[in-house]
């Protein structure tokens, strides 16, 4: 049996763009049209989902976890890693400066969130946000106050499903200025509202865009999305775009979407073929999945 190499996520970088990381810490640079091309080791030579531990350490206890999962942590580690991040509100003493920000993924889809300053815009590329623009920055506990006087004031959410971002992405307004429209409405509100903590410096409106990062200028409309990887299983495709988490490869049965955070805890093997060989959710329709049984 080959080497089996496990994947620990998608990364994404300002410069240098999208890359699978594996185990080790070996970086797989991904560009447009190349090949993406892996199978998962059968079950009988050990093709078993394990959970990916939390924090940086291994899971003590190993344990499987199901393949639709996009955590692919099992309950104890996904409770320690959910304490240590700075969306369950355990972090308060965070001494660093953080920025709010208006993200868009398509008409009628913005939210509000925060980010670390070091971080730069590397959220927004991991959420797959197509534009966005900062709001203000300030101490933590500040940029979280106003996280929340946005949602209750303006109506958006902390966080939009994966599975609408995705139905939007091959018919998105084709000018930048067009995609930063909903934005800039929403910023100018945003900055005229009451009740802003006075430690937060409001930031004026620059939108940046995602389109050409993320490979989406003539991106053709999925056929559907890998729900999940089997054992025994195997995706191969050409890279036509990326954005957050998700690869759109093409295949000859069009392009499919595969959200890389479900390749997190499988043992995978290099493969030649150009098979796909997974359960595939089909769509029925722009705005809708329908959930196929068996293959694609």
């Amino acid at each position: 049996m080959a080497q089996a190499w496990r994947c620990s996520g998608l990364r994404w970088s300002a410069d240098g763009g999208p890359a699978l990381v594996w185990d080790g810490g070996r970086r797989s640079a991904l560009t447009w049209g190349k090949r993406v091309a892996f199978g998962v080791a059968p079950a009988a030579e050990g093709g078993v989902r394990r959970c990916a531990g939390a924090r940086g350490h291994v899971c003590p206890s190993a344990a499987v976890v199901p393949g639709r999962s996009t955590g692919a942590r099992c309950e104890e580690c996904a409770r320690l890693d959910r304490a240590h991040s700075v969306a369950a509100d355990t972090l308060a003493g965070d001494p660093r400066p953080y920025r709010v920000y208006l993200a868009w993924f398509g008409p009628g889809m913005t939210k509000a969130g925060i980010t670390a300053v070091e971080r730069g815009p590397a959220r927004l590329l991991e959420q797959g946000a197509v534009c966005f623009s900062w709001l203000g920055t300030g101490p933590l506990m500040a940029a979280r106050r106003t996280e929340e006087l946005l949602r209750a004031a303006l109506g958006v959410p902390d966080r939009i499903p994966y599975v609408r971002k995705r139905a939007v992405r091959a018919l998105l307004p084709r000018g930048e200025e067009e995609r930063a429209a909903e934005l800039a409405r929403l910023h100018a509100q945003a900055v005229a509202l009451d009740g802003w903590p006075e430690s937060l410096e409001r930031e004026p409106f620059r939108p940046v865009d995602h389109v050409r990062v993320f490979g989406l200028g003539s991106l053709p409309p999925a056929v559907g999305e890998v729900s999940e990887l089997v054992a025994g299983g195997a995706v191969s495709g050409e890279l036509v775009a990326a954005a957050g988490p998700d690869l759109h490869l093409a295949t000859a049965a069009g392009v499919v979407v595969l959200d890389t955070r479900l390749l997190t805890g499988w043992p995978l093997l290099p493969v030649q073929g150009r098979e796909l060989s997974v359960p595939v959710r089909k769509y029925g329709a722009v705005e809708d999945a329908v959930v196929q049984e068996g293959l694609f």
